[in-house]
């Protein structure tokens, strides 16, 4: 049996805001720092989509690898997140995002 296709909003992570991310299979633990929207292009993308990007916050020096990795929330929810690390000016700690446009 197929798994349901469930689109995934803005509204689907803001109540996870402040909360801790399990990386399935590691070590790490993310905590979703915040959901920002923003505006997609004229012409470009559906007009039924709010293009929106999450950023989470991790420890510094240990660096997740880029790419796809399954999420688990406290609460037992789970996300298929491609995750890349990106330039982070604050000390203390590594941010990454995840992009949905």
């Amino acid at each position: 049996m197929a798994a349901e296709f469930v689109v995934l909003t803005a509204e689907t992570f803001a109540p996870h805001v402040g909360a801790s991310f399990q990386v399935e299979g590691g070590r790490h633990v993310l905590s979703l720092s915040r959901v920002e929207l923003f505006q997609s292009e004229p012409g470009h993308g559906r007009p039924d989509f709010q293009p929106f990007v999450l950023i989470f916050s991790g420890p510094p020096g240990d660096v997740l690898a880029e790419g796809v990795h399954t999420m688990k929330v406290d609460d037992g929810t789970a996300y298929d997140l491609y995750l890349i690390p990106i330039h982070t000016p604050e000390p203390g700690r590594q941010d990454y995002q995840a992009l949905f446009n």
